[in-house]
């Protein structure tokens, strides 16, 4: 997988384009990639999607270690397995050595005696590892192993799982688990109508909130129990169910990813198609990190990394599962938004005070409704009433022929794209006819309407049946849930209307930047500040005008073609921190001044034994705004970009940013406005406004660097990259980077 072998690849993939001028076809996931769909750096732009259609919907099933024995484990799994291949007409072929039938079917001996082609096989051994090597000459096109003891238990384990993965790669078949259960042959309810909710989880435990929202009125299409993924993983059940026309919304629950480039070919697939990503991720905390990988066997990822990379492709990402079930469902079910705005309608002037601040504070957008949409809700609404937004009814005209006509009211108002009824307690018959008239209204109706029933008892008639009846009204218990699972809903709309794949951004052929920055690359050792900056020129950022000298008369020669005042500064590959050891002096005026800081600072580095390769003299450069824009190598996604406050206010307040490559000008200032700080490139008490364009360009070009140095970049650091007044530029005023 492109996982285990990142980094040999690009680097092999990109001497031979750099030679040949472009690069030759690859397989990944068994399907071949022409030149035009990889990026400079060898990797592909397009999702592979596996036709998964003859998993779901064999027409033939082996089950291998088939057994009717009572109070065997294998029994009861086979009694499932029969009841599923009767419910999707796929004929159930029982393999087994010693038996000559199962539940009154004839068994076969071994695989290699099928005589019939199989779709199928479900392996109900401990060692799935001699079956996949029988099943290759049977070209059985897709397997599952439920075995366990793989990579979730250590070296050991991993080490088997590998062997697993090297057969199920020479065999041409695609697996499922090993460490994988019997969700993907459940029973779904067939009387369910509207989009689906697909599932996809790595425990199988995990998947069950969301699989019982059918008792709620939600269908759901799949579930794909993904296990430890020695072959078919996350990204491989994403990419297929993105093109399900029945398909709503896809609800992950996540542990480890196996290859986050994968996972983003996906996700940028359902992006494209408009169908909803919904996902826990685990490994928000060290703690939750370790969890994961001892249950899966797989990376977690830095998840800061993974944050950025989820949002930057529309990938909602939630916390629980109660979140999980609730914003999956409003997501596969509700029509496209008319309108942002949002209005809370109650019968308590607390209940919506209390609800809209917590909306507010979230980002949703609360419009005040116009005078003459006020006046008609006076119409049935007494006059001391406020009805602006949020819209309180005194609780009097829900109980009549009114209540129905402010919810049309409100509804019919051009700048209202979702009504939130809360009602925190069931008080029949007020509440009955509330809710009645909400699901008439929501028929009626393309626009959103939901409601928070705020009974901790569930069972009443209002709720059981009228809400949870209608597949119009998005009906949620807690407040929070609600207003997520919102925001999801319009935020989702809004990018997916805005969306442009990073992927048909992405460079196909290296730049004449890269032959430059090749000469200059030094396998496993870190740069110099002067040898740095030359591989930041060869992809065109600006550095200060320097000179790098070895004696103090040269010294003095080099300011005064750079030009009084100057900096001189220590250049070492060993120096990372050169103010703290008093390497670094500015505004240095006079030749003299020059001639002992040169003594100054070569005394300094002999006196703390550390290797120079000379002294540079520098340009003083005028004020602006110290940013950071840095390059780091991350286990799961490769090379990732974070542009922050630079200088010293990176380490005391970590204010960055940060996205996976490729992406474009839209994202880059994106990430600006993800910043803290982002005021202070507009200009703060009196000073000017920065060159934003200019330190947009600086990103752009970083991750061009970063694409095309894959597998030779482990690490840059611009700090400070001085971003200049408008109109100005930005300069990089020091350097770090360290080769691979």
């Amino acid at each position: 997988m492109l996982g285990s072998t990142h980094g040999t690849f690009t680097t092999d993939l990109r001497a031979r384009v750099v030679a040949c001028g472009e690069a030759p076809p690859v397989v990944v996931h068994g399907v071949t990639v022409a030149p035009g769909d990889l990026d400079v750096s060898g990797r592909p732009l397009h999702a592979p999607v596996p036709d998964l259609d003859r998993f779901f919907r064999p027409e033939s099933v082996a089950v291998v270690g088939a057994s009717d024995t009572e109070g065997r484990p294998n029994t009861g799994i086979t009694r499932q397995l029969l009841a599923w291949a009767e419910r999707v007409g796929a004929r159930l072929v029982p393999v087994h050595p010693t038996r000559t039938s199962v539940f009154g079917i004839d068994c076969v001996p071994s695989v290699g005696a099928l005589t019939e082609p199989v779709d199928l096989a479900v392996l109900l051994v401990a060692d799935p590892l001699p079956v996949i090597e029988e099943l290759a000459e049977t070209k059985v096109k897709f397997a599952v192993a439920f075995a366990s003891g793989f990579a979730e238990t250590g070296e050991a384990g991993a080490a088997a799982q590998e062997r697993l993965a090297a057969a199920v790669r020479r065999s041409g078949l695609r697996l499922l688990g090993p460490n994988t259960n019997l969700n993907a042959f459940e029973r779904f309810r067939d009387d369910l109508e509207g989009p689906a909710v697909a599932l996809i989880t790595q425990s199988g435990h995990q998947g069950r909130p969301v699989f019982t929202l059918q008792e709620l009125g939600v269908r759901l299409s799949h579930w794909a129990p993904t296990g430890n993924e020695a072959d078919l993983e996350t990204a491989d059940f994403l990419s297929y169910f993105a093109g399900r026309p029945e398909v709503g919304a896809i609800a992950c629950y996540v542990e480890g990813l196996k290859d986050g480039r994968s996972f983003l070919l996906a996700a940028d697939r359902a992006a494209r198609q408009g169908v909803p990503v919904v996902a826990v991720k685990v490994g928000r905390t060290e703690t939750g990190a370790r969890t994961a990988a001892s249950h899966t066997g797989k990376l977690t990822g830095a998840d800061r990394v993974v944050d950025a990379a989820m949002r930057q492709y529309g990938v909602i990402r939630v916390d629980g599962l109660d979140q999980l079930q609730d914003t999956s469902a409003l997501l596969a079910r509700a029509r496209k938004p008319l309108a942002d705005g949002v209005v809370v309608y109650s019968i308590s002037g607390g209940t919506g005070a209390h609800f809209a601040d917590l909306a507010t504070a979230a980002g949703l957008e609360l419009p005040t409704l116009h005078q003459a949409k006020q006046d008609e809700l006076h119409q049935w609404i007494p006059e001391y009433l406020n009805v602006a937004n949020p819209v309180d009814n005194g609780g009097h005209p829900v109980g009549d022929w009114r209540g129905r006509k402010i919810i049309d009211a409100i509804l019919a108002d051009p700048s209202v794209g979702v009504l939130i009824c809360p009602i925190t307690g069931p008080f029949p018959p007020m509440s009955d006819k509330l809710a009645q008239d909400l699901v008439d209204a929501a028929e009626a109706t393309d626009k959103l309407v939901c409601v928070v029933w705020g009974s901790p008892v569930g069972t009443e008639e209002a709720y059981r049946t009228t809400l949870l009846g209608s597949s119009r009204v998005a009906t949620f218990r807690t407040f929070a849930n609600c207003i997520g699972a919102v925001k999801a809903y319009l935020d989702h709309h809004r990018f997916t209307a805005a969306y442009r794949s990073p992927f048909d951004e992405a460079p196909r052929t290296p730049s004449p930047s890269l032959r430059k920055a090749q000469a200059l690359v030094r396998p496993g050792r870190r740069l110099s500040e002067h040898a740095a900056k030359q591989l930041l020129r060869a992809y065109g950022i600006r550095v200060p005008r320097e000179q790098l000298v070895t004696s103090a008369a040269a010294a003095v020669r080099a300011a005064g073609l750079v030009g009084y005042p100057v900096v001189m500064k220590a250049s070492g590959a060993q120096l990372a921190h050169k103010t703290e050891l008093g390497l670094v002096k500015v505004g240095l005026t006079s030749a003299s001044q020059v001639r002992d800081t040169y003594r100054e600072l070569t005394d300094i580095a002999r006196f703390e034994e550390i290797d120079l390769d000379g002294i540079l003299v520098c340009q003083m450069v005028g004020r602006g705004v110290e940013m950071v824009v840095g390059v780091t190598h991350d286990e799961l996604f490769g090379p990732t970009v974070t542009v922050g406050l630079g200088g010293v206010l990176v380490e005391v307040l970590n204010d960055t940013a940060v996205r996976v490559p490729p992406f474009g000008e839209r994202e880059a200032r994106s990430m600006l406005h993800e910043l803290r700080g982002r005021a202070l490139l507009d200009g703060v008490r009196g000073a000017p406004p920065a060159d934003v364009d200019a330190l947009v360009e600086v990103v752009l070009r970083v991750q061009r660097m970063a694409l095309e140095l894959d597998g030779d970049l482990a690490e840059l650091d611009i700090n400070p990259l001085m971003v200049l007044p408008r109109g100005q530029g930005a300069v990089a005023l020091d350097a770090l980077a360290v080769c691979r």
